[in-house]
């Protein structure tokens, strides 16, 4: 049933389309993973940073 779909969607001009836009879309979304995995761990590092800084500065005081 599903590979009837996929067949037919193939062979219509319109589902080609449809198939380059849902390509498109999932580089896209794949990017956007990517950037929110760089993004959190910077974010993580530099609250670690902060983290560290406070407990020297609590230890020294």
């Amino acid at each position: 049933m599903i590979i009837r779909f996929i067949t037919r969607l193939a062979r219509d001009s319109k589902g080609a389309t449809a198939i380059e836009y849902g390509l498109i879309l999932s580089l896209i979304v794949i990017t956007m993973i990517g950037a929110f995995v760089e993004v959190a761990n910077t974010t993580v590092g530099m609250w670690g940073n902060v983290n560290t800084k406070m407990e020297r500065a609590r230890t020294n005081s």
